[in-house]
């Protein structure tokens, strides 16, 4: 019988210790791309990895058995995928602890379940039933307004332009303080070994006091300079603790926001954005640069909840 080598073995057990990466999976060939992600940040992270298939998945996105009698048929199919799954992922990560199982219940409440104790969620941009044309699907789109981890959305398609190795970009709120998006963002682009692209976007406001720019100068210019002092301020505050050897570039424009996260994204790994939730909130609540990044952003996007905090690595991990 062939044996793990033993750093395998450490990798696995060191990898234990942490909040497992989870990954949700329909049998669709979003659902494998996000498989495929996931299992490689669960190699990088040295995260172990979970697979979830959710077996109502189908009912969610709108496709019904057309009798009772199917039900056996149902059981073994997702049985056989996820056990399919867990090869896959295994393949793709030797070195990563793989666990999968098959739960009786919806997707959504499966998988925000789940996040409760997960580093992150994983799942395709689009799911597999009549739905499936859409360019977001309805799991991606609840999941992202209610998991309590961040949730990270593979698109369907390939990016136009491709991915410049280790590169991540985040949007800087009007916070003064970092975001959990903006640290969740700076440990990505650690991981990477790469680089992190601030963006700062600005508007001039709509009504704004007409002044002679030989006086006081351009109200644009003022703007762009409060832009950027505001920027410069924000990652002055970030802690750079694990990630000392992280570039960070800084990138303030004029324009709407999704817009220009969207041109940001270009050329990225991963665009990370946050989701402020009112105190109490528990039901999907996405602002309009959420829907737009998760509808059109070309490469992967993490949302990251605003209460979120990093888990600390467990003992004798770094």
């Amino acid at each position: 019988m062939e044996t793990e080598p033993v750093e395998t073995s450490v990798r696995k057990a060191v990898g234990a210790m942490r909040l497992p990466v989870v990954v949700g999976v329909d049998g669709s060939e979003g659902s494998l791309r996000a498989l495929d992600w996931a299992a490689a940040e669960a190699a990088r992270s040295e995260h172990p990895l979970r697979v979830v298939h959710a077996s109502l998945w189908e009912r969610y996105e709108g496709m019904h058995p057309d009798s009772d009698s199917e039900r056996p048929t149902e059981k073994a199919l997702a049985e056989h995928l996820v056990a399919t799954a867990r090869e896959r992922a295994q393949r793709l990560g030797p070195e990563v602890a793989v666990t999968a199982s098959v739960e009786p219940e919806d997707p959504v409440a499966t998988l925000v379940r789940e996040s409760h104790e997960a580093a992150m969620v994983v799942l395709g941009s689009r799911g597999r039933g009549r739905i499936a044309g859409m360019l977001l699907g309805s799991v991606s789109l609840a999941l992202a307004g209610r998991s309590h981890c961040p949730v990270v959305v593979i698109p369907a398609r390939t990016p136009d332009t491709l991915p410049q190795s280790g590169r991540v970009v985040v949007g800087i709120s009007d916070a003064a303080e970092p975001s959990a998006a903006t640290v969740f963002a700076l440990a990505q682009a650690a991981s990477r070994h790469g680089e992190l692209v601030a963006v700062r976007a600005w508007r001039r406001p709509a009504h704004h006091a007409v002044v002679h720019p030989l006086i006081s100068g351009s109200p644009a210019s003022a703007h762009h300079r409060q832009a950027e002092e505001h920027l410069e301020e924000v990652l002055a505050r970030l802690d750079r603790t694990g990630a000392p050897d992280v570039t960070i570039q800084r990138s303030v424009v004029q324009g709407p926001v999704h817009q220009e996260l969207i041109e940001a994204a270009k050329g990225a790994e991963l665009l990370v954005v946050g989701a402020r939730r009112p105190s109490g909130w528990h039901g999907t609540h996405l602002g309009p640069v959420n829907h737009a990044m998760l509808h059109y952003a070309p490469c992967p996007v993490a949302v990251v909840p605003d209460a979120y905090h990093r888990p600390e690595p467990g003992p004798d991990t770094d």
